[in-house]
């Protein structure tokens, strides 16, 4: 009968090999966990009036990021003029 030899995990790897188990096993319970609660009523948010706490929290995380990016924009600008003039 055919015995399969058994794979050996040198030690320095068995540590981080357990804790990937760990993580993966506790990713799929959160995520079972996720899925449960998906099933509560769709309008909950929008009853609660907390529907416009979450789209104005989400307009002024876009609004940071526009302005940002015309700040960072400017600056760039800035120095690419001074490149420019100094060659």
């Amino acid at each position: 009968m055919y015995r399969p030899e058994r794979i050996s995990i040198p030690q320095h790897l068995r540590s981080s090999f357990r804790l990937k188990k760990f993580f993966t096993a506790t990713a799929f319970l959160f995520l079972a966990h996720l899925a449960q609660a998906q099933e509560e009523d769709p309008d909950f948010m929008r009853s609660t009036g907390k529907i416009y706490v979450v789209v104005a929290v989400i307009v002024a995380i876009f609004i940071g990021i526009v302005l940002f990016l015309i700040f960072l924009d400017r600056k760039l600008a800035k120095l690419e003029n001074q490149i420019k003039e100094n060659d």
